[in-house]
């Protein structure tokens, strides 16, 4: 009798254990750990550059995944110039002053001419490690210009569907993106970091964005602060 209540309290100590682990781990609009991201699409692309299949945080293509400030490693519940990491000073109206990495102007402080992300500042490779990184300005415009591009649903969930001549193909859901506290157009448009800071506005970071049909997907360039969405890449492992 004695081992039977024994084995029960174990269980129930271990089902509490569980519980309290899933906990932890959940994040700010997160759906998932990221573990799937590990697995990589080869597109045929020129470059032989490998894209994830799902965002950052994300288990299934179609999900969101986490948000994430551009040079930033971990999700939070403001996204706004005073909870920047690399912002030092803000003005009267809450506008960035000072930029303490990655600055080309000495408007904001003096200049490291820092233009891309480091390994220590890229969420990718903090997350899965084993080369894995965010793209860069120039190898957005590489996906773009070697797929092609549709509007569409998987399960439901809106966004652009990118494939290549070898049949291989990439979801970017429209995640949308978080500003202040909260979550903006989800389901209308996507916008996804790169690691390219915007060189002559250095308060800016180039992303890649996608949008309904009429909106095709292009780079174009956004706050540091903004919490949007992030799709890995690494090199051919071949």
């Amino acid at each position: 009798m004695k081992k039977t209540i024994k084995l029960l309290a174990l269980l129930a100590m271990g089902a509490a254990l569980a519980f309290a682990a899933c906990g932890s781990n959940s994040k700010v609009e997160g759906q998932g750990d990221g573990a799937a991201a590990a697995e990589w699409v080869d597109l045929g692309l020129p470059s032989g550059l490998l894209w994830a299949k799902c965002n950052l945080g994300a288990t299934n293509p179609e999900e969101y995944g986490d948000y994430y400030a551009w040079g930033e490693t971990d999700t939070k519940e403001v996204y706004f110039w005073e909870t920047y990491k690399y912002c030092t000073a803000v003005d009267e109206e809450g506008w960035v002053k000072t930029l303490s990495k990655y600055n080309t102007d000495s408007e904001y402080g003096t200049p490291d001419h820092l233009t891309t992300l480091q390994p220590s500042d890229d969420v990718a490779t903090a997350k899965l490690g084993n080369g894995a990184r965010m793209p860069t300005e120039t190898e957005w415009n590489e996906l773009l210009d070697n797929t092609t591009s549709e509007w569409t649903t998987v399960n439901g969930v809106y966004g652009r569907k990118l494939t290549a001549a070898n049949g291989k193909s990439l979801f970017f859901p429209a995640a949308g993106d978080r500003d202040g506290s909260e979550l903006h157009v989800a389901g209308e448009y996507g916008r996804y970091w790169s690691s390219s800071l915007d060189a002559g506005d250095p308060y800016m970071a180039r992303y890649f964005h996608i949008g309904t049909w009429n909106y095709p997907a292009y780079v174009d360039n956004d706050h540091r602060f903004s919490g949007f969405s992030v799709r890995a890449v690494r090199a051919s492992q071949n």
